[in-house]
């Protein structure tokens, strides 16, 4: 099976996807990536969608990629004696460590690295920012405030700190846990929530031990602010505009994920748009044309994907959520005017051979009549830079190893195929003529360019690229040895 667009599709998985004709449904109507979110649901049930996932996986004869969600450190009040309070604009409000239940003037925040942190004049948002209070004095213990926009507090509301680095730790023993079962499983790719510095990444990564590839979800204004940081030490970005939408004004987000997929881009390291996309789809069989539009912008912008959270977890209609996610991809990509701009858009860091070679590649298939261009990769490095350039014909990542095709199902417009070990340039050339054919990007009266590393599995050594036939006899004719 093959894709009939560029940009990738992840569906979350959930109540209203768990059964294996459901996340098939799902993979068929479009979904490349398979969200595991860790907030929700037991280890068990996780581990029964990660089971059900790789069969649907061996049944398509596809690689299939799965990214495991941890919670992160959740910031919450404490429970009320009456289970909820009406606040005013302009009454005084208390946050505090007592044990006590809330009431009309206090509530518990069982956070004290939160009130270290805190200085007068911050902002606390509670539920998603409904309720807004500002800091007039504070202590190791207290915070006394403002109400600035009042409404209805009830239990264990969440809690967002805008202002403030706080001194949390990126993971929480619940996601140390987490964190081990996902990489024993084998998933993929893992991401951690609440991201706000680079060492959050490097904590992560130590215990990853390299059994997954590390993505970084940005959802903090401390994130902007080291984002370069954060990049550098991830293996991907989500962006999580959900919080990033709380705390920071709403008009800010826009501009920021434009830059941030621009950044990604040049890294060439993938980039997922995340959080109501779709979200009316949870309960209506159709999206709002602001939604769609919403989508169309994160393509139109270069993401290399787009993701759904409840829509495809909990909501009435996940396989239609997906397929309409497709069909709003494949008629931006058919756009004229999306050429122009993922072209306009072509940055990168090109200092090395590999960038030279990959350059190449989409040249030489953007002015001649190259099919695809298929690159042997063993670290998913060629195949990344190549994805990087965007180029208008076929991306075919060629790889022995499962694993490398698994993690770069990410990536915008490849078409992973797992191969045999090849020790030859030559034979390289026969697979790929081989996998562009059986896949029907190509046919025998084809051209392919092919890129690779010399001599073969040693990451990082791109530095042969040739135009071929996709015929084997001829590649064999020209070239017997």
């Amino acid at each position: 099976m093959r894709r009939l667009r560029k940009v990738k599709i992840v569906a979350t998985l959930g109540p209203a996807s768990s059964t294996y004709e459901t996340i098939r449904a799902l993979y068929d109507a479009g979904a490349d990536v398979f969200r595991l979110n860790m907030s929700h649901g037991t280890q068990e049930e996780q581990r029964a969608r990660h089971t059900i996932i790789r069969q649907v996986e061996k049944d398509v004869e596809r690689p299939i990629a799965i990214l495991a969600d941890l919670q992160g450190p959740k910031l919450r009040v404490g429970t009320f004696a009456n289970g909820a309070e009406e606040l005013t604009e302009g009454q005084a409000f208390r946050l505090d460590l007592t044990d006590a239940p809330g009431d009309a003037t206090r509530v518990t925040l069982p956070h004290p690295e939160i009130f270290a942190a805190l200085e007068p004049g911050a902002s606390l948002l509670v539920n998603d920012g409904k309720i807004r209070l500002k800091v007039e004095s504070c202590g190791a213990d207290y915070a006394d405030c403002i109400v600035r926009v009042g409404g209805t507090i009830s239990d264990r509301k969440g809690v967002n700190v805008p202002d403030v680095v706080l001194p949390l730790a990126a993971l929480s023993d619940k996601d140390r846990e987490d964190l081990e079962f996902a990489c024993e499983l084998g998933v993929d790719w893992l991401a951690l929530s609440f991201v706000q510095r680079a060492a959050d990444v490097e904590e992560g990564r130590e215990l990853v031990r390299g059994r997954a590839a590390i993505m970084s979800k940005i959802e903090k204004p401390a994130a902007i602010q080291a984002f370069d940081e954060i990049l550098e030490a991830s293996d991907g970005i989500m962006v999580a505009r959900g919080d990033l939408g709380v705390e920071l004004p709403i008009q800010n987000v826009p501009p920021i994920q434009k830059r941030m997929i621009r950044k990604c881009r040049a890294k060439a390291k993938p980039v997922i748009v995340a959080t109501q996309m779709l979200e009316s789809m949870i309960e209506s069989p159709l999206p709002t044309r602001a939604e769609v539009s919403d989508v169309a912008t994160a393509i139109y912008e270069g993401a290399d994907a787009v993701m759904l959270s409840a829509e495809s977890a909990a909501g009435s209609y996940p396989v239609e959520a997906v397929r309409t996610m497709d069909d709003v991809a494949r008629e931006v990509e058919a756009d004229p005017n999306y050429r122009q701009i993922i072209a306009a858009a072509r940055t990168g860091e090109k200092a090395s051979v590999a960038d030279a070679i990959v350059t190449a590649a989409r040249e030489i298939a953007e002015t001649t009549d190259i099919k695809a261009i298929c690159c042997f990769t063993h670290s998913g490095t060629t195949a990344s830079l190549v994805a990087r350039e965007r180029p208008f014909v076929s991306l075919l990542a060629l790889t022995p190893l499962i694993g490398t095709a698994r993690k770069l199902v990410l990536s915008w417009g490849l078409h992973c195929v797992v191969t045999d070990e090849v020790d030859r340039f030559k034979m390289a050339v026969v697979s790929a003529a081989r996998a562009a054919r059986a896949d029907g990007f190509a046919t025998t009266e084809d051209q392919i360019v092919v890129t690779a590393g010399v001599p073969f599995n040693v990451p990082g050594t791109t530095n042969i690229l040739r135009v071929a036939p996709c015929d084997e006899r001829l590649i064999f004719k020209s070239d017997p040895e």
